[in-house]
């Protein structure tokens, strides 16, 4: 079995009744929510309160990336929102990381603040021709997150297959949100380096995004309990 709370379903999901529909399918489950940039661009703030309304956990992924400046006060304002979860791009750097911890902290709110390392459609050839960053992969995102912890960030999104890496870099309390989750019978998608949700359960993480396989379901509740039973 796998925890519900362990979850986080992406709500990709534009249209205003249909992510009506599919939050109200889920309701009951202690899984979070995610809202990133398609609902959020669309349908903006108001999405978060109705998804705590119906008793989620939010995870805001805007994936912030400017100047320290910009992203400081980006972060402040997000915070005025009841959100649980916010995340800055790791590649942004220390400073920018910093002022947005700072942000957090004063906020008195204090959702947790998470760092992108590599997106989980990189693959370590595209990495290493387009960003122009040597090696592999894994040594690239285990060398954000300990940039992102000395910053003062709380975890980092990362693939499931880097988790232990991170956790040997960073200590098991620095957490690991995974998106890359495809149930055995699922598609790969857009994705590039993913595990099953068990799989991602044995590597350790702490979170494990999951969109199209509950959201593009026939019946997102019955493949959410699926996944649950680690199915």
């Amino acid at each position: 079995m796998i925890p519900a709370n362990k979850i986080i379903v992406a709500l990709d999901v534009s249209d205003e009744k249909k992510l009506h529909d599919l939050m109200d399918s889920l309701k009951g489950h202690e899984v979070w929510t995610k809202i990133g940039m398609e609902v959020f661009y669309a349908l903006g703030p108001k999405v978060i309160h109705e998804a705590k309304d119906r008793g989620f956990k939010v995870f805001l992924d805007l994936k912030l990336h400017d100047i320290p400046n910009t992203v400081g006060k980006g972060i402040a304002s997000l915070c005025k929102l009841p959100i649980d979860m916010v995340n800055v791009h790791a590649a942004g750097g220390s400073e920018m990381m910093k002022r947005a911890a700072e942000a957090v902290k004063a906020s008195g709110h204090s959702p947790l603040l998470i760092a992108v390392t590599q997106l989980t459609s990189t693959t370590t050839e595209q990495m290493n021709r387009e960003q122009k960053i040597m090696g592999d992969v894994k040594d690239s995102v285990a060398h954000f997150a300990k940039l992102a912890q000395d910053s003062g960030c709380d975890g980092v999104v990362s693939s499931p297959l880097e988790v232990e890496a991170i956790k040997a870099f960073c200590g098991k309390r620095f957490y690991t949100v995974t998106p890359g989750i495809r149930p055995a019978d699922s598609a790969a998608n857009d994705q590039k380096r993913i595990t099953t949700p068990m799989d991602a359960l044995r590597l350790g993480t702490d979170y494990m995004v999951i969109g199209r396989p509950i959201t593009e379901a026939a019946n997102p509740r019955e493949a959410l309990e699926q996944i649950l039973k680690g199915q």
